[in-house]
């Protein structure tokens, strides 16, 4: 996959990471559990450090009582591995209804544009125009750097904060940010060349990874919600109570319809608001539903077996459709 494209770390790829212990120790402590397997899942995550809500999810999942009293426990080499398997699947559990989206720019969609001259020379065009503001066919050569920055991560090139060695590339062509030197449109597209060839080589080497601030909404969420029968019978007494007090005469469906755009996000559901692809999918679910009972005055346990219907089909939506959403929404 090409720089800027997003990439879902669902913990598919972690049931094959090894789940071996170093030898050769006859007992192990908890820190050295998860030492070895934070190391060995950020690995396969593109060495990205596990994030602390998603470590402390997991381990929640395997053990009761602190993090530091586990830490300073001691385990024979049999539990221990058998802890080290359950800590590695908790967090490939934890990534699969919570997946990390992450860009990563390892040089190919700078490669692509510098294959293609008609496309670099295009690229190099409308940077030129965008950066010659006084519309003299001249620009300064520090305006490279500013260049760099408009073509941004879509484009394939990091931030200099993220990418220090950006600045050691630039120097090597004469860009170090004080140039008064001018340059002309074909100049300006041979130095800028010149700069996007040593990145690209440079990321091809060493890759930039980011973590994205988007939310899959996958549909694993509302198949932990339809085990909940207390979820489920919580969410029907409160749509009973809307209900109850509406003044438009709303039928059950439409109450739950609108509940649920309310309130999907708590269970699971994307965010209708301003999102047309979700308002279709909210149509597609809400029109399969049956007919008949929109006007129908249902008792609880319809109304729960209803919300169930619905749900099911969203989830079923969802999981060959994941919508993606920012975490501000």
């Amino acid at each position: 996959m090409s720089d800027g494209a997003l990439r879902v770390l669902d913990g598919t790829h972690l049931r094959a990471i090894d789940l071996s212990l170093p030898e050769p120790d006859a007992s192990v402590t908890g820190a050295q559990i998860l030492n070895i397997v934070d190391s060995r899942v950020s690995s396969s995550l593109f060495g990205l450090p596990l994030p602390e809500n998603l470590r402390a999810s997991a381990f929640t999942r395997i053990a009761t009582g602190d993090v530091d009293t586990f830490r300073s426990a001691v385990f024979d080499r049999e539990k221990a591995l058998e802890i080290l398997r359950d800590y590695t699947t908790a967090i490939a559990n934890e990534l699969k209804d919570d997946p990390l989206v992450v860009t990563v720019l390892d040089g190919s969609t700078l490669r692509l544009f510098l294959e293609d001259e008609d496309d670099f020379a295009m690229l190099a065009e409308n940077l030129f125009t965008d950066l010659d503001f006084e519309d003299k066919g001249k620009i300064s050569k520090s305006e490279i750097r500013n260049a760099l920055v408009q073509m941004g991560i879509e484009m394939g090139v990091p931030p200099f904060l993220e990418f220090p060695q950006l600045n050691d590339i630039l120097r090597k062509h004469g860009v170090d940010g004080e140039e008064e030197e001018e340059l002309g449109q074909a100049q300006f597209a041979q130095i800028l060349q010149e700069v996007l060839e040593d990145l690209a080589d440079a990321l091809f080497q060493n890759h930039v990874v980011f973590i994205q601030n988007i939310r899959v909404i996958n549909g694993s969420k509302l198949r932990q919600l339809l085990t909940n029968e207390k979820e489920l019978n919580d969410i029907a007494e409160k749509i009973l109570e809307e209900k109850h007090h509406a003044e438009d005469g709303s039928g059950s469906i439409d109450t739950i319809r609108s509940f649920l755009e309310r309130n999907g996000k708590d269970v699971g559901l994307p965010v209708s608001e301003a999102d047309e692809a979700v308002v279709l999918l909210y149509d597609d679910v809400f029109a399969n539903v049956v007919k008949e009972k929109r006007e129908m005055e249902l008792h609880k346990d319809d109304l729960v077996k209803l919300i169930k219907n619905v749900l099911e089909k969203f989830a079923e939506e969802l999981e060959s459709s994941p919508v993606y959403q920012d975490f501000a929404r």
